[in-house]
């Protein structure tokens, strides 16, 4: 018996000296690679359902304050009828203008949200806004005729009389996919009237490359292949006319050729014909246009067209290119390769979109990319207010041949730019979420095949 307690009292000493020794939030007291970490972006897959709370967040935002109305400019009135049309006549305003470029890309989107989550209401958006464009359209072009407008600052301009592709081509790709999924069926002749001038009748270099006169003779901006790529491949799926697709590729391959460097994986912003050395400012959102060009053309472009195989190299080079440069928060650069410039959301928004959709399509590995698009994603999430509106975003942005002009460009909830590619990857994350393939494991974000 006294051996026993001996013993006991022995292995009670032993224990507690040990117990002692051993610290809370030690290695030895709990295995410190699985402890919480405050992460700055919430570092875990984001559900169906919360993607879809973001997305209508945004939605009922927009829908407020994008009304699609004729009113009487000096009594305010609702004009509803055609026929009562005139000079006083104009479009309610609202916060953002409904058929801007950007708005283009917003009718894109809110299609793709329509189609990947189910909810008809989005497709409603756009239904709603393109039925009073091709209602107003041609009564505004008949009063135009009468010599009624003394200036070209008119309501529906841009759709009328396009000056820029600005004004045409993101719209007009809207269109065709809204038209080609049955939401519309009444704007063949206003995307006829803007595919011609996108294909015809925009400004061009001697090889056919979508060009500009501007801040330079001859100038390439990166943003045009957004600009022109969408509208002339949707126009090729929309007619079968295999020239269209031949321009799109064309397009692609002679800016790439001027402006993507290889090594880093960018495009420099923009290029001038008559520069022997170029301004290399790697711009972030000017390369969300140009990724998304590219996704937008894969998407319809034929599997057995010649140029396939060079955008889908293109693509996978350019998104090689961009994920080096993700930083810890899930956002890109203002200027992509200069980290201490700031944080931008739209141009985030353009990557997690284009990253989610090439994994979804099966063009990239989703084991290696589809991590960085739910990072991104998260911080884009992190940048829509209790009101729907998007921050962060960088305003409307021209070309410059100095770093500071990209440095203190500022943001505004009102940069139109931010709420297409905020619900374009909204939409395709829901997508790529929908199978329940992220997992943590070992406290990293995996993604299972």
């Amino acid at each position: 018996m006294k051996k026993i307690t001996l013993a006991l009292m022995i292995a009670s000493t032993f224990a507690a000296a040990t117990n002692a020794q051993v610290k809370p939030g030690t290695d030895a007291s709990a295995p410190l690679h699985a402890l919480k970490v405050d992460y700055p972006t919430p570092y875990e897959p984001m559900s169906n359902e919360n993607i879809k709370k973001v997305l209508d967040k945004i939605f009922n935002y927009l829908d407020t304050v994008t009304p699609a109305q004729m009113v009487n400019k000096l009594t305010g009135d609702r004009v509803n009828d055609v026929s009562k049309i005139d000079t006083n006549t104009i479009v309610q305003q609202g916060d953002f203008r409904l058929t801007s470029y950007e708005w283009g890309v917003t009718y894109s989107a809110m299609l793709l949200a329509a189609e990947t989550t189910g909810d008809k209401k989005y497709s409603a958006y756009v239904k709603e806004r393109f039925a009073f464009l091709s209602k107003w359209i041609p009564a505004i072009e008949k009063l135009k005729e009468t010599g009624a407008y003394k200036s070209n600052n008119y309501p529906l301009r841009q759709p009328i009389e396009p000056k820029a592709l600005d004004d045409g081509g993101a719209i007009c790709a809207a269109m065709i996919k809204s038209t080609t999924a049955g939401v519309n069926n009444d704007l063949r002749p206003v995307i006829d009237h803007l595919i011609d001038f996108v294909a015809n009748k925009e400004y061009r270099l001697p090889d056919g490359t979508l060009a500009r006169m501007r801040p330079q003779k001859n100038t390439l901006w990166l943003d045009d292949l957004y600009m022109g790529v969408p509208a002339l491949a949707q126009m090729g799926k929309l007619t079968g006319n295999k020239k269209y697709f031949d321009d799109a590729v064309k397009q692609v391959k002679q800016f790439s050729v001027r402006m993507f460097d290889k090594e880093k994986g960018l495009y420099m912003h923009g290029w001038v014909e008559s520069m022997e050395s170029h301004p290399e400012f790697r711009w972030a959102r000017a390369n969300g246009w140009a990724l998304l060009a590219k996704v937008e053309l894969l998407d319809v472009l034929p599997e057995n067209h010649p140029g396939r195989a060079f955008v889908l190299q293109q693509l996978k080079a350019h998104i090689k290119g961009l994920a080096a440069l993700q930083g810890d928060k899930g956002f890109w650069h203002q200027l992509l390769d200069r980290n201490d410039s700031y944080l931008e959301t739209s141009a985030t928004a353009i990557y997690a979109y284009c990253i989610a959709h090439a994994c979804n399509k099966g063009w990239i590995n989703p084991v290696t990319y589809a991590p960085m698009a739910m990072l991104a994603w998260n911080a884009v999430a992190s940048k829509v207010n209790d009101k729907g509106q998007v921050e962060g975003t960088c305003v409307g942005t021209g070309m410059a041949f100095d770093p500071a002009f990209y440095y203190h460009r500022p943001v505004n909830v009102f940069a139109a730019h931010g709420y297409g590619p905020a619900i374009l990857a909204a939409a395709e994350m829901y997508r790529l979420v929908a199978k329940n393939k992220f997992k943590m494991n070992d406290s990293s974000l995996q993604y299972y095949e």
